[in-house]
């Protein structure tokens, strides 16, 4: 195909940092946004904050895919939070050719078999993007010189000329991407990871340790196991990530919280119900004992529903919730906050 427009479907932190670096880069892009975020980029354009410094960009924003224009030589970047995915390709499908690529610039694992039944090329991306969005009109990238891994291939399986065409323009924009014919096990590794986003909001940065983090990651596994579903290995993982994006950096450290932490900030919907959710579900389908990612969810979701501000709890607090009368020990490890 020829060289795509790029319709970032939603201009948070992940969606709004990686359309503002295409833009940058002299790729076309156009972004789908709504409330206060889309009035303030079309009034005064959007601002990223990084490393580098702060830049106005002025890319093209609207409010609904329906006056996007959508066309098969466009390539949708779905980024909008998982519990949102239903209502959004509905919108989307109403619109755009069966034949438009989707790509799936989410955590979770249930967005591309979602997007699946109503287009017939989708991608997956595993994110690796430490980001924020906080207030209307202004995104912030965390990390330099690499912006973040977005690695990408088809789902269920595979590579094609599309996904190394999104390839080559990730890595023109100071982003990292390599195509995996797997795309799934690194999305499944990164949901493991991600089973911690909950204590992350509950307790603020730091709290990514200790026994609740070890159970998590226990349960989590397995379910995979016994689903048969394949994820990364830590070790791999690790070595994918290396120390790219300089998780130590000044700009790094300035970052308050990962994605839930930031939705819980903003008083909008959390996403947990698609990480820590996705292991209780599997969970009961396979007869996996869950009580930990259980009672996390529920604290969590809880919390969101009273409108309780990020980092309200004490960790020792959380502990004792979620695991009664087992030691609250607290150990070092775990992965920074993305």
């Amino acid at each position: 195909m020829s060289r795509p427009r790029f319709v970032v479907y939603g201009a948070g932190a992940v969606g709004g940092v990686i359309g503002a670096c295409l833009h940058q880069h002299d790729y076309d892009v156009m972004l789908i946004a709504r409330g206060a975020h889309f009035g303030a980029m079309r009034d005064s354009g959007l601002r990223l904050r990084s490393a580098q410094g702060d830049d106005t960009v002025r890319v093209p924003v609207v409010d609904s895919p329906r006056t996007a224009g959508i066309s098969t030589n466009d390539v949708v970047l779905l980024a909008e939070k998982s519990q949102d995915t239903a209502g959004v390709l509905a919108e989307l499908s109403a619109v755009a050719p069966r034949s438009t690529p989707v790509v799936c610039v989410q955590n979770g694992v249930a967005n591309e078999r979602a997007a699946l039944r109503y287009f017939d090329d989708v991608y997956g991306v595993c994110i690796v993007l430490p980001a924020v969005h906080l207030e209307p009109g202004v995104v912030e990238a965390s990390a330099a010189p690499v912006t973040g891994l977005l690695d990408i291939g088809r789902f269920p399986r595979g590579r094609d000329d599309v996904a190394q065409q999104v390839a080559d323009a990730f890595n023109a924009s100071t982003f990292e991407s390599v195509v995996r014919d797997d795309i799934m096990r690194w999305k499944y590794r990164k949901l493991l990871n991600n089973l911690s986003n909950a204590l992350d909001a509950l307790c603020g940065a730091g709290a990514r340790r200790g026994t609740v983090q070890e159970r998590l990651l226990e349960e989590g596994m397995a379910c995979l196991q016994a689903a048969g579903i394949e994820f990364v290995a830590e070790a791999e993982d690790r070595e994918r990530r290396g120390d790219r994006l300089q998780f130590d950096s000044a700009a790094a450290r300035s970052r308050p919280g990962a994605s839930t932490w930031q939705s819980m900030a903003r008083g909008v919907a959390i996403e947990a119900d698609f990480l820590n959710g996705e292991i209780v579900m599997l969970g009961q389908l396979h007869d996996v004992p869950t009580p930990v990612n259980r009672a996390l969810l529920e604290l969590v979701n809880e919390a969101a529903r009273a409108g309780r501000p990020p980092g309200s709890f004490e960790l020792d607090e959380v502990i004792r919730i979620v695991l009664g009368n087992e030691s609250s020990e607290r150990e070092r490890g775990g992965y920074p906050a993305e």
